[in-house]
C-alpha cells in the first residue's frame, strides 16, 4: 500500500467500528466509503467494501458492481459478497428476521418450510427482490422449474442486473434442454459479474456441446 493511502483506509475502517452511532453519522460513513471505492489504492477500496457491507444501501449496488471488474481479486470477491449482503436487506427489521429464517430453512433442507417462510416475506415486502429470488431458488431445488421461472421474472422486474437470478435462468433452461436460451442467460450473468467461475464453466461446456451437435448436421 502506498503511504498516502494508509490513513484513508484506516479512517474508513475505524469509521466502520462506529456503525452503531447516529443515523447522520452512518450516512457520513457511507458517503466516505463510496468515495473510497474509487481510490487508486486497493486496500482503501477493500476497506470501503467492508464498511458498505454494514451500511450500504440498494442504490449503492451499481457502484459496487463496477468493482466486480477490479484489478484486485480481493476487492472483486469482497464487492460480490457486499452486493449480496445489501440485496438481503429489505429495510424492515421484521422482514429481515423472517428472511434469515427462510435462508436457514433452505440451507437445512427444509424446503417446503422455506417456501412458506418466503411466502410471508413476499407478502410483507412485495418489492423486496431477494424474497422472490430465494423462493425461486427453493422452487428450483424442488424441481418446480415453472414456478421458479415465475419468481425469477419478479426478481428482474425489481432488479434487472441481478446476476444471480440471470444465472438461475441459465440453470433452469439447461435442465429443460433449451441450450441456446440457457447460454444467453449465462452470458448475461457473466457480463455483469465476470467472477462467476461456475457460470464460465457452464458457458464453455455449452459452447463445446453446441459445436459438436452442429457438426452432426453438416
Amino acid at each position: 500500500m502506498r503511504a498516502w493511502a494508509m490513513p484513508v483506509a484506516m479512517a474508513v475502517l475505524l469509521a466502520c467500528g462506529n456503525v452503531g452511532a447516529a443515523r447522520q453519522s452512518d450516512d457520513e460513513i457511507r458517503k466516505l466509503a463510496l468515495t473510497q471505492l474509487q481510490n487508486q489504492d486497493a486496500d482503501a477500496r477493500l476497506a470501503a467494501c467492508t464498511v458498505l457491507a454494514k451500511v450500504g444501501r440498494q442504490e449503492d449496488v451499481s457502484l459496487l458492481q463496477s468493482r466486480l471488474f477490479d484489478d484486485d481479486d480481493r476487492v472483486r470477491s469482497t464487492a460480490e459478497a457486499v452486493i449480496w449482503a445489501i440485496w438481503s436487506r429489505s429495510g424492515d427489521a421484521a422482514t429481515d428476521e423472517l428472511f434469515k429464517r427462510g435462508v436457514e430453512e433452505m440451507r437445512d433442507g427444509h424446503l417446503r418450510m422455506a417456501i412458506d417462510t418466503f411466502d410471508r416475506v413476499i407478502a410483507m415486502q412485495p418489492e423486496f427482490a431477494e424474497g422472490w429470488n430465494k423462493r425461486a431458488t427453493v422452487y428450483f431445488l424442488l424441481g418446480e422449474d415453472d414456478q421458479s421461472l415465475k419468481d425469477c421474472d419478479e426478481v428482474l422486474k425489481r432488479n434487472p442486473r441481478h446476476f444471480g437470478v440471470l444465472a438461475g435462468y441459465g440453470q433452469i433452461y439447461l435442465r429443460k434442454g433449451e441450450l441456446q436460451r440457457s447460454l444467453e442467460f449465462f452470458e448475461q450473468a457473466l457480463a455483469i459479474n465476470p467472477n462467476m467461475t461456475g457460470v464460465q464453466a457452464s458457458i464453455d461446456a455449452l459452447r463445446e456441446l453446441m459445436v459438436k451437435r452442429g457438426r452432426r448436421f453438416i
